[in-house]
């Protein structure tokens, strides 16, 4: 007599289990790429606050070698005017590079008196609307167009 097999059991992954396990990943997604990017705008904004009080203390230096405040960035030892931030923190030459996220520069500069400007560009400026361009006096006043916590 011959022996019967007995049926074997399915192993693996039915498509059922599949699409759940799609669906829950697409959630977690979801809510955590607009938590990321927020922090990526955050972090691009932080460089950009650094600069300025880089800025800030070459001017009060200036000032006190020469009475007056610099109206000009290469007057304080930045490589350009305007300075270009890239999206890693460091300075770069050219405002039109896609890496680029902020524009610095002085306005308002008289003997006593200056701002520092940094105005968004490229992705950060789309992404960063609301706190948009930042803003540093000689009295170290801190502003922003936009919402009253730019400056963490």
């Amino acid at each position: 007599m011959p022996s019967e097999k007995a049926p074997q059991k399915q192993t693996g992954v039915t498509l059922i289990e599949l699409m759940i396990v799609i669906v829950i990943l697409a959630l977690v997604v979801g809510f955590a790429y607009p938590s990321y990017m927020n922090y990526v705008v955050d972090t691009k904004r932080t460089a950009a606050t650094s600069i300025l009080l880089q800025v800030a203390d070459r001017q009060q230096q200036f000032f006190m070698d020469n009475k007056r405040f610099a109206n000009d960035l290469t007057n304080l030892g930045f490589a350009n005017n305007p300075l270009v931030i890239a999206d890693d923190g460091r300075t770069m030459a050219n405002a039109a590079d896609s890496a680029s996220t902020y524009s610095v520069a002085l306005t308002n500069v008289t003997a006593t008196t200056y701002t520092i400007t940094a105005a968004p560009l490229n992705s950060q400026a789309a992404r960063d609307a609301e706190c948009g361009s930042l803003t540093l006096n000689q009295t170290l006043t801190k502003g922003s167009n936009g919402g009253s916590d730019c400056w963490k």
